[in-house]
């Protein structure tokens, strides 16, 4: 079986559910968007969520992905970059228990920390203090990082790190592995296109992106079209389109699936669960139209309720799901 490696932002999520908007103003937050802070910013924004009880998870995009990976009973790897403080030894147990295989090098800075603020609607704002994670270097992604695993998921919100991303893509390629990336945001992919369209069409074998940023890759407005593009440059181009569901086009096989209406409480993860899905079914050889489901089935199931911390019972059921269609047609 095809093993999964992720390399992302090493975070620690602090949820916050609010009864309305108005904090985002007080805390000059742009609902739906996700912007950098420094560590002054975000003990400001802990201060204003202290009193909405807040819960904490681990985080990052490729994190969410691997966790889950590991809950359908993967056992994937994740690289990333914590600190030496409690924040990083929660981060280390909780994907242990998981039974992911870490590979984390350690500095000085508090490990990374995503300040969640969830909308009444289940809309997500983030407030995010890289810490750590921004000083991931290359020298810290050695080659032995590799062995063993067939597929690298790269977190879109790295791809800013140039010589990072560089030499990981160039590295992983050398080993023969499969690439796949997952685009982030799409205020992230305008505001590096060069960049993103060079690794994509010289790394990346399977892109993940909402119509958005599908939209900010190509200059396509039509989720189809964008496909159709993104298809040209890597073998499989992946367009999420929320409640309509997903698309995958590869070469000139087209699949499409719609969205079952599930209550939203927290879109929190909700694409990187479905690019969890989708590559436990790819790798099983599974066809485009059912790792589709799979990773509609996962995130189905995060968005209605806060984080991305499911109960093992919800594992259970999910494993239940995805092995049924995977099966269905045996």
């Amino acid at each position: 079986m095809k093993k999964i490696l992720g390399i992302g932002n090493a975070l620690v999520d602090v949820l916050a559910r609010m009864k309305g908007d108005e904090l985002l103003s007080e805390l000059h937050l742009r609902k739906g968007g996700m912007e950098l802070v420094d560590e002054q910013r975000g003990r400001q924004i802990m201060s204003a969520v202290t009193s909405l009880s807040p819960q904490r998870a681990t985080g990052g995009s490729a994190g969410n992905a691997i966790l889950a990976l590991a809950r359908l009973g993967e056992n994937p790897g994740f690289v990333g970059k914590v600190g030496r403080d409690d924040t990083a030894l929660f981060f280390r147990q909780n994907f242990a228990e998981a039974g992911v295989s870490t590979f984390l090098c350690e500095t000085d800075a508090p490990t990374g920390v995503a300040y969640t603020l969830i909308s009444p609607d289940g809309e997500r704002t983030f407030g995010t203090c890289l810490g750590a994670a921004a000083q991931m270097t290359p020298t810290d992604v050695t080659p032995a990082c590799f062995v063993g695993y067939d597929l690298l998921h790269i977190e879109g919100y790295l791809v800013q790190n140039h010589t990072l991303i560089e030499h990981v893509a160039r590295e992983a390629k050398t080993k023969g592995l499969m690439l796949s990336l997952d685009m982030a945001s799409p205020n992230v992919v305008s505001a590096d296109l060069d960049f993103f369209r060079h690794l994509v069409t010289n790394y990346i074998d399977i892109v993940f992106a909402n119509a958005e940023e599908s939209a900010a890759f190509t200059g396509c407005v039509s989720p189809d079209e964008a496909a159709e593009e993104l298809a040209q440059c890597c073998s499989f181009a992946v367009v999420k389109l929320g409640s309509r569901g997903a698309l995958v086009r590869r070469g000139k096989e087209v699949a499409q699936v719609p969205a079952r209406k599930v209550p939203v409480v927290d879109t929190t993860g909700a694409g990187d669960f479905f690019a969890a899905g989708f590559l436990y079914a790819l790798v099983r050889d599974a066809t485009l139209a059912d790792a589709l489901r799979c990773g509609a089935f996962l995130s189905e199931h995060v968005i209605q309720q806060v984080g991305t911390h499911l109960s093992a019972e919800a594992w259970s059921e999910i494993r239940k799901g995805v092995g049924q269609i995977l099966n269905a047609e045996k």
